[in-house]
């Protein structure tokens, strides 16, 4: 009866390969099949977009076979990044929306059952993705702060399935991501360095590496300072340069959600036991293993 083609983009590592959702509604027994290597968080998005479109107004062809393939199928998806688009694309396909506009869009964001939309990890690297490919962008406005320091073109917050409707109707226009570059502030809650008393040399040598972006080890015994000089290490580090700040936004987008602008690019102290394995340390399991080896760096 109809197809429709959507782009959004999956999320591996810090990378994020180009997805094209292509939807096409036929002829035969109802159903709502999603295909190309969906994870379960995926594959669940069938109740989450019948209901979400259901609840906005909208109508969902539910006396159709719909079929949505996530392409290219080599490439595992994960996560409910991909309900906005494939609403969209249901919506193109069932002629309420113009399919002819959506190639220069690409859609992020889960959907509720009422149709709003929740914040989604992995944002950022998205973003910068989708601007290499010239194309804006359609997030949730939980995700505001991702979308304000990777704007380099209209993004556009999305807080609910029926505003964009509209928007993409041509009405009701939605509010745009501002371009915003956070003041990079590495305060933190440990104190500063010059609260420490004494070991003088070791503030020394934080001193020489932080200016010369050197790095550290710290050795000795426990109890005699080493966490404590780490901690208050951060506090006198240069301000990350653009590259540095965007790879710790890039990093922080893919495990937290709700971040303001100063915790994008803001550095973190991680402390490790050192008995703790390898795989505890820089992570592991299915899915390092099933990563594509062309996506893979």
């Amino acid at each position: 009866m109809a197809t429709a083609t959507v782009f959004t983009r999956a999320s591996i590592g810090i990378e994020a390969p180009e997805v094209r959702v292509e939807v096409d509604l036929a002829r035969g027994l109802p159903t709502f099949t999603i295909v190309g290597m969906p994870a379960t968080s995926v594959r669940e998005a069938r109740d989450r977009v019948k209901s979400a479109i259901l609840n906005v107004g909208l109508e969902f062809p539910a006396a159709t076979r719909i079929i949505v393939n996530l392409a290219p199928a080599e490439i595992p998806k994960q996560g409910a990044r991909f309900d906005l688009a494939i609403a969209v694309g249901i919506l193109a396909a069932s002629d309420q929306l113009d399919a002819s506009q959506l190639a220069q869009f690409e859609f992020y964001g889960e959907l509720a059952l009422a149709g709003n939309t929740q914040a989604v990890s992995g944002l950022i690297p998205a973003l910068i993705a989708g601007k290499r490919a010239g194309r804006a962008a359609f997030v949730p406005s939980t995700n505001a702060a991702e979308a304000g320091y990777a704007a380099q073109g209209n993004h556009f917050l999305v807080p609910d399935l029926a505003a964009l409707f509209e928007h993409l109707q041509g009405h009701n226009q939605l509010s745009g991501a501002e371009n915003d570059k956070p003041h990079s502030s590495q305060d933190n809650d440990v104190g500063d360095l010059a609260d420490i008393i004494g070991q003088t040399q070791a503030k020394r040598a934080l001193l020489i590496a932080a200016a010369g972006r050197h790095h550290l080890l710290f050795v000795g015994p426990p109890g005699t300072g080493k966490t404590m000089l780490a901690q208050r290490f951060l506090t006198i580090l240069p301000t990350p340069t653009h590259n540095e700040g965007m790879q710790i936004a890039c990093i922080k987008s893919l495990v937290e959600t709700h971040l303001t602008p100063q915790q994008l690019t803001q550095r973190n102290l991680r402390m490790p036991h050192h008995t703790c394995s390898a795989a505890a340390l820089v992570g592991g399991g299915l899915s390092i293993r099933t990563i594509n080896s062309k996506f893979a760096k």
